[in-house]
């Protein structure tokens, strides 16, 4: 698979070759994991302060925090779309 970087949202940007999983922070679970990983120092916030809307579990167990939808992130790294300049602020505004 070749290693791609994917926009997370805000100028952050992760390889999608080490993407695991992406996940809705919202079940009990989930926010088990993010709590875990922020005792052990394996938390990545890459929110900008803004509301987490998705989980992304790296193969090198880091846990990161992003204000962008599962679905668009999953829709950038399939087909490599960048967004428009705002989009993505548009985005998080609307959802929330």
């Amino acid at each position: 698979m070749e290693n791609k970087l994917i926009n997370i949202g805000y100028g952050n940007f992760i390889s999608g070759g080490r993407m695991i999983a992406i996940i809705g922070p919202d079940s009990a679970p989930v926010k088990r994991i993010i709590q875990e990983a922020r005792d052990e120092r394996r938390l990545i916030d890459a929110t900008c302060g803004r509301r987490t809307r998705a989980v992304i579990i790296s193969d090198s167990d880091h846990v990161i925090l992003s204000a962008i939808q599962p679905e668009t992130i999953t829709r950038r790294f399939e087909s490599q779309e960048e967004p428009a300049p705002g989009e993505e602020e548009a985005e998080a505004v609307i959802n929330e």
